[in-house]
C-alpha cells in the first residue's frame, strides 16, 4: 500500500481474480463504535505510545512488475517524520527515484528513457502527502483531522472484517476494513486506475503481519484491479524501526547520468 503509484509508467500487471466489493452487514459482529474499533486496532498495531516513539522507518524487498512474465524488482522506502518519504527501485541496471519532502515530490525514471529530475504531478502530490504518512491514517487520527464510521462487516477472504470509511482532514475519502478478529487491517482502497479507458476500483491485501521492535507490520500487500486477474504483490524482507535519516535524504535528487546508470 505504501508504494502502489511508484511503478507509475512500467507495465505492472496483475495473478488471480478478486472481487473487489461484497455486501456489507447491517450489524457487527460485537456491539463496538467505530472509535472503539480503531482503538483496538492500534493496540493490536503496538499501542499508540509505541508508534508516536518511532520517528523514522525503512522497508526493503521486492515488488512484482512486468505481465504473466513476472519479475521481482528490490526496492528500498524510507519513511521521517513530519511526511518525508523516499523510494529506490533497481530496475534493468538503472536506480530510479522517487522523493518527497513533506511538500514537494520529483521522479527520476531512467528506465523510461528519462534521466533528468521531473516534479510530480498534481494527483501524485495529493497521494504522497497520504501515503507518506508514517503510522497510517488510524493512529492518531483525531488529532490529524480525520473522521472515521463504520459502515457494518464484510468478508474479506473468508474473515469478517469492520467496514470504516475514513474522512481525512482535506476531504479525501478511504476505506479500510479491521479484521473482526486480530483487530488488524486486511484491505485498504486504493486510488482508482484508468484502465481500457475506465476508471476501475482498486484494493489492496495486507497479508502475513510480523512483530518489528513492538510494532506489526505486514509483511505481503497485494494491490487488486476490479476486473484484472493479475495482481500486483510487493513483499517486505526487512524493516529497521528509527534508522539515522538526514532530512538532505529527502531534498530534490540529482539526474543520473548515463555512465553512472551503467556501471550498476
Amino acid at each position: 500500500m505504501l508504494i502502489k503509484a511508484f511503478l507509475s509508467g512500467v507495465a505492472v500487471s496483475v495473478c488471480m481474480s478478486l472481487t473487489m466489493s461484497g455486501t456489507a452487514s447491517p450489524h457487527p459482529p460485537a456491539n463496538l463504535t467505530a472509535a472503539q474499533i480503531v482503538e483496538k486496532n492500534v493496540s493490536a498495531k503496538g499501542g499508540l505510545q509505541a508508534w508516536r516513539a518511532v520517528q523514522s522507518i525503512s522497508f526493503s524487498g521486492k515488488m512484482d512488475a512486468g505481465g504473466k512474465a513476472k519479475v521481482q524488482l528490490p526496492f528500498v522506502l524510507e519513511k521521517k517524520r513530519s511526511r518525508k518519504m523516499r523510494i529506490e527501485l533497481l530496475f534493468a541496471n538503472d536506480t530510479a527515484v522517487q522523493v518527497y519532502d513533506g511538500a514537494n515530490g520529483w521522479k527520476l525514471r531512467p528506465f523510461l528513457g528519462r534521466r533528468d529530475v521531473e516534479p510530480y504531478s498534481p494527483e501524485e502530490l495529493k497521494s504522497a502527502a497520504f501515503e507518506s504518512d508514517l503510522d497510517g491514517p488510524l493512529v492518531d487520527y483525531a488529532a490529524k483531522g480525520n473522521n472515521v464510521e463504520l459502515e457494518g462487516v464484510e468478508k474479506v477472504e473468508n474473515q469478517d472484517a469492520y467496514k470504516l470509511k475514513l474522512t481525512m482532514k482535506g476531504g479525501q475519502v478511504q476505506h479500510i476494513w479491521v479484521d473482526a478478529e486480530t483487530f488488524l487491517e486486511v484491505k485498504v482502497e486504493g486510488t482508482p486506475r484508468r484502465m481500457d479507458g475506465k476508471m476501475r476500483p482498486v484494493a489492496i491485501y495486507l497479508r502475513d503481519y510480523k512483530d518489528v521492535n513492538g510494532l506489526m507490520i505486514p509483511y505481503v500487500s497485494e494491490t487488486a484491479v476490479q476486473g484484472y486477474k493479475v495482481t500486483h504483490k510487493i513483499s517486505i524482507e526487512s524493516v529497521v524501526v528509527n534508522p539515522k535519516m538526514e532530512d538532505s535524504l529527502f531534498s530534490k535528487p540529482s539526474p543520473q547520468p548515463v555512465t553512472q546508470a551503467k556501471s550498476k
